[in-house]
């Protein structure tokens, strides 16, 4: 028990260790993912503010300061808060015989950088497609994801508005997902996380891009806010489940864009039973909610 509880307390101090030396400029830049994220977030709502797809939008809108305290929240906060959990979990598995290496299909450290960051890419980012459709097709984890649907008015800050057992869900797929690539996540793979980063803010912004011909490859505002419609094709359960990429989407026949005016209703049926402070809604969908 004692190795159990010293990885738990390295982990978890580590971890905050890391996020304090990178407020502090202590850790290299391209790992600095605190002031990363402030950045491209000030980028983004900048486009916001000077090319406003929504004209009739506040700069502030409904909910910013919420939605821009849930992001250092679900990146910082909450990732030292679990950061011990699945050290443990790692420890666990290797007690019991099973290691990073166990699913391996594609062993990436043998490539060239570029390919392995481009699997790496893909293979995360299908991953994060399919969990996201397991939260919309069933009922017990779409009562965690309304709180990221609750959102009325649509900006960059959106994207990490997430009930925390979101990370619950994603983090052990995603850890499957490395596994398959041999347990090995590539030296430059902040490229990819800063990547992923910019292209989720932006699929949130009141900005209106397609990207052109890559509309069928990378996801984007146009196709993302159809996601978050307040209507949605009959007998279905959600559209454009892309997180970076569209090509799912349009694999799987889960895309759908009518029309990009931009002017639709967002949020779900029910939306109003959403609680609209913070501190009520972590513990939301625990407990029998109203349909």
């Amino acid at each position: 028990m004692k190795k159990y509880s010293n990885a738990f307390i390295d982990a978890f101090t580590g971890n905050v260790d890391w996020t304090i030396k990178s407020i502090a400029f202590e850790v290299p830049w391209f790992t600095n993912y605190f002031w990363g994220l402030t950045i491209i977030s000030l980028l983004v709502w900048g486009l916001e503010i000077a090319f406003p797809w929504r004209k009739n939008q506040s700069v502030f809108r409904k909910d910013f300061w919420l939605d821009g305290f849930y992001m250092y929240f679900n990146f910082f906060v909450f990732s030292i808060v679990i950061g011990g959990f699945y050290k443990l979990l790692e420890i666990f598995l290797n007690d019991i015989g099973i290691s990073t290496k166990s699913l391996t299909v594609i062993d990436i450290s043998t490539l060239p950088m570029w390919a392995q960051l481009l699997l790496f890419f893909i293979i995360l980012d299908f991953v994060q497609w399919f969990t996201h459709v397991l939260l919309h097709k069933y009922p017990f984890l779409w009562r965690f994801h309304k709180i990221h649907h609750s959102v009325k008015e649509m900006g960059f800050a959106a994207h990490l508005r997430y009930h925390w057992m979101e990370n619950i869900f994603y983090k052990p797929l995603k850890t499957i997902g490395v596994m398959i690539l041999g347990g090995f996540e590539p030296e430059q793979a902040y490229i990819v996380h800063f990547f992923a980063i910019m292209i989720g803010h932006f699929n949130h912004a009141n900005i209106k891009i397609t990207w052109g011909p890559l509309k069928y490859l990378l996801n984007n505002p146009v196709m993302h806010l159809y996601h978050h419609s307040y209507s949605i094709p009959k007998n279905s359960y959600g559209v454009n489940f892309g997180i970076s990429l569209s090509i799912w989407d349009y694999i799987f026949k889960t895309n759908y864009i009518p029309e990009d005016s931009g002017t639709i209703e967002i949020g779900f049926p029910g939306d109003e039973q959403v609680p609209k402070h913070f501190w009520k809604q972590i513990i939301y969908g625990f407990g029998k909610t109203k349909t």
